[in-house]
This record gives C-alpha cells, sequence and structure tokens, in this order.
C-alpha cells in the first residue's frame, strides 16, 4: 500500500479533496463503456443482452427470464445453515427499515387551511444484485426488504447468468429471491441490466422500473448515472471502500483484517487507513502484507491494496483525521479509537459509521440490521444509504376551504403581479367573482 505523509501540511477543503487516493482514471473508463452498452440494450432490447451475456458472462442460450422452478430449486437446495442465516438477516434489515418509514404529517396553517405531508412509495422497483466475483445472495436481501416495507408492489431483480451454473443466476441469489417471493428475476448482467431495469425490454417481458437500486462495480455505477433522468436510482453503490480511523491504541491486527475484507471485494477496491500513529501504521503494513499473502483471494486484495484507491494516510492529529475523512467520505467508516462513541458525532460524512473495534464492516454487510447498499466515490457529502426512504416521494397534499383562500387572496394577487404573472392572481379572483370582499382578509 502507498502512504501519504499529510503531516505539517495544513489543506484548504479543495486541497484536501485532491489528495485522496481515488482511481479517477478507472471511473472515466467505466462510464464510458457502461453509457455504449446501456444504449446498445435500449436500441437493441434482447440481442444486445445476449450478445453481452456470451462476451462478459460466457454464457449462451440461457433462459433470460428466469423460470419459476428455477426459484423452487434454488430455495430447495439451500444449505440450511445459509437459509437460516438469510432468514435472521431478512427480519434485522426488515425491522432496521421500518424506523425509515416517516408517519403522515399535518400541518394547520390556519382554520380551513390543511398541508399533508405523506409519502408514497413508487410503483416499480429494479433490483440489481451482483453475482460475478462474489455472489451477493445478501444483497437480495438488503434491497428488496426496503422496498417491501416502503409498500412498492412491483419489485424485478436482475443478476448475471453464471457459465458454472449452466446459464443460471447463481443458486443462493435465487434461493434468498425465494425467500422473499420475489418471482420476476431475470439472468442479466452488469451495465446490460442497469439499461434493461430503465428502459424495458418487451421481447423479454421486462416493464421499465421507476427506480433502481443496488450495488455493482464501477461499470453498474456508471451505467446508473447514464440512466439518471430516465428512472430514479440510488445512490451509485460502486467498488466498495474502506476507510479506517485509528490511533496508537488500535490493534493493528484488526485494523488489517478489516482493510483486506473489502478489498477482496474486487480489484477496484479501496482500502484506506488514517492514523496520527506512525508506529501503529508501520505496524498496519506488515499485518497487511503477511495476511493479503495468505487470504484465499490474494492476487485479487493485493492488486485492490496496490491500486491508486489504496493507502495508509498519515496525518498530525485527531482534528486532521477528521477533515480527511470526511472529504473522503467513505462508503465504510471504521473507526478504532480509544474514545470511538464519542469521536462518532464529529465524522459526519459517511455511508456508513461502525464505531468501535468490536463492529467491523462485515457485520454490516450481513447481520447488523443496517443496509450494506452504501454511496462510494465521495457521494456519502450528500448522499445516503439505500433504505425505506430510497423507494418513497414525499408529497404534499393541500386542501383550502373558500374563507382561507380568502383570506391569502391578497397575497397571491400581489405576489403575482410583482412578478409580472397576472393570470396566477386572476385564478384566484375568478372564484371570487361578484362577492363581496371578506372583512376578515389579512393578504397574509
Amino acid at each position: 500500500m502507498q502512504t501519504i505523509d499529510l503531516r505539517g501540511r495544513s489543506l484548504s477543503t479543495a486541497e484536501m479533496l485532491a489528495v485522496v487516493p481515488r482511481a479517477t482514471a478507472a471511473r472515466a473508463e467505466a462510464l464510458a463503456t457502461a453509457t455504449a452498452i446501456v444504449e446498445d440494450v435500449r436500441v437493441r432490447g434482447e440481442e444486445a443482452l445476449r450478445e453481452q451475456a456470451e462476451r462478459f458472462d460466457k454464457v449462451s442460450g440461457h433462459a433470460i427470464r428466469v423460470p419459476r422452478e428455477h426459484l423452487d430449486d434454488a430455495l430447495a437446495g439451500v444449505d440450511p445453515q445459509v437459509r437460516d442465516a438469510l432468514e435472521a438477516a431478512i427480519e434485522r434489515v426488515r425491522r432496521g427499515s421500518a424506523a425509515q418509514v416517516p408517519a403522515p404529517q399535518v400541518t394547520e396553517i390556519e382554520p380551513g387551511a390543511r398541508i399533508v405531508q405523506r409519502w408514497q412509495p413508487v410503483g416499480r422497483v429494479g433490483v440489481y444484485i451482483p453475482g460475478g466475483k462474489a455472489p451477493l445472495a445478501s444483497s437480495v436481501v438488503m434491497n428488496v426488504v426496503p422496498a417491501q416495507v416502503a409498500g412498492v408492489e412491483s419489485i424485478a431483480l436482475a443478476s448475471p447468468p453464471q457459465a458454472a451454473e449452466d446459464g443460471r443466476i447463481h443458486p443462493t441469489i435465487l434461493a434468498a429471491a425465494a425467500l422473499l417471493g420475489v418471482d420476476e428475476v431475470y439472468a442479466i448482467g452488469g451495465a446490460g441490466a442497469i439499461g434493461a431495469l430503465a428502459h424495458g425490454v418487451a421481447a423479454i417481458g421486462l416493464d421499465p422500473v421507476d427506480v433502481i437500486s443496488g450495488p455493482g462495480n464501477n461499470y453498474v455505477a456508471s451505467a446508473k448515472r447514464a440512466v439518471a433522468g430516465v428512472v430514479g436510482t440510488d445512490s451509485e453503490a460502486g467498488a466498495t471502500e474502506i476507510l479506517i480511523v485509528a490511533d496508537a491504541a488500535a490493534d493493528a491486527r484488526l485494523v488489517a483484517a478489516d482493510l483486506i475484507s473489502q478489498a477482496e471485494h474486487d480489484e477496484q477496491a479501496s482500502a484506506v487507513l488514517v492514523t496520527d500513529s506512525a508506529e501503529l501504521a508501520d505496524r498496519v503494513a506488515a499485518e497487511v502484507a503477511t495476511a493479503a499473502a495468505a487470504t484465499r483471494h490474494s492476487a485479487r486484495v493485493q492488486t485492490a491494496l496496490d491500486g491508486p484507491q489504496s493507502a495508509i494516510v498519515l496525518v498530525d492529529d485527531r482534528a486532521a483525521a477528521v477533515a480527511f475523512s470526511n472529504a473522503y467520505a467513505p462508503e465504510h467508516l471504521e473507526l478504532h479509537l480509544v474514545d470511538a462513541e464519542e469521536a462518532a458525532a464529529v465524522f459526519t460524512s459517511a455511508g456508513a459509521v461502525f464505531v468501535g473495534d468490536q463492529t467491523p464492516v462485515s457485520l454490516g454487510d450481513y447481520m447488523a440490521g443496517s443496509n450494506h447498499v452504501l454511496p462510494t466515490g465521495g457521494q456519502a457529502r450528500y448522499a445516503s444509504g439505500l433504505g425505506a426512504y430510497t423507494f418513497l416521494r414525499p408529497q404534499q397534499v393541500i386542501s383550502y376551504d373558500r374563507d382561507a383562500l380568502a383570506r391569502a387572496r391578497k397575497g397571491v394577487v400581489a405576489l403575482a403581479d410583482a412578478e409580472i404573472l397576472p393570470a396566477h392572481g386572476e385564478a384566484v379572483q375568478a372564484r371570487f367573482a361578484g362577492a363581496p370582499e371578506p372583512a376578515a382578509a389579512t393578504g397574509a
């Protein structure tokens, strides 16, 4: 891993953003490629999807619309321990998501004037589940459960066909879908799946969706950007990121284990340590070198750790660590600090914050009850992770009676005239043509 030494430097916000480690070239290339793939699907539909499956997934002639029996077979064959874990995760995420649905609020502006704030679910959602390097069955839970809690009535799921499964989706992903009652499933992968969900593919019975959610690599994240404006999307949950802020008391072995846990996702994964302890940095570097060589996906891990997106960052003090973390805005932020509970308040930009060395990101990936679909690439500065609210639209329902409108009448006319939009005022005046001025009219 590279070392970025920021000690003795006072950086502005812009300078801090410039030094955070990012794989910018990879993201730029991904956007161009993903945009072309999405457009190909929009124009050529099923033909494009089959060509992409052969090119990227090494699969041909497969059933793109997954038959019901594939779901049934997968659920019947799933390992009982995996089924138990999925069911437990479903229950935990359902409880965590329920807190994200606001109750309707009624505001009485004055007698006869009322605004109701309600949260309306979208009608149809498309869920993307990665299945390449890692078949993320847990992501089925993380995407489908919040949509169901929000009240979404129609859910379509897409995941790559697997050459090792004769063109079927990975069976654990199918089992998770079956557990949740999702039976509209498509064997489509990558950016092409995002294009298909956004634009629809009539030949396979896929209608366009209203919102697309789900994690993926940088091509999937870029494809969401390409369809923005056609459909709603969650944040661009691209290649995974972990940033650990640690002090001198941190356990270097645990820090290294957590960096590697996220680096094994993908060669483009980002693993960053920020510390004001040079001694800890040295210990972590040594632990990472040993553990990375021994892990199952060592080549993938090493590529991620050696990439420009990963680093050990040395800072002068806690304040500098906070500034760096908030500028980076990681997908996952771990706090290995002696006062982690108190310190968490000042780390304001992160997809999710994992407090203390007994709360690893791996817990959030599966069983914490939180959601693991989170913004990457610095988007946590302004975007949130996936939740029931992703599938809800806040709507204002306004109701005025005649007397309340009369009291607002003069104000509407005055502002309409000031903006040189007289027809606005005339629309209100038309309701009172020939009627006397109300005694209580205030123009407020």
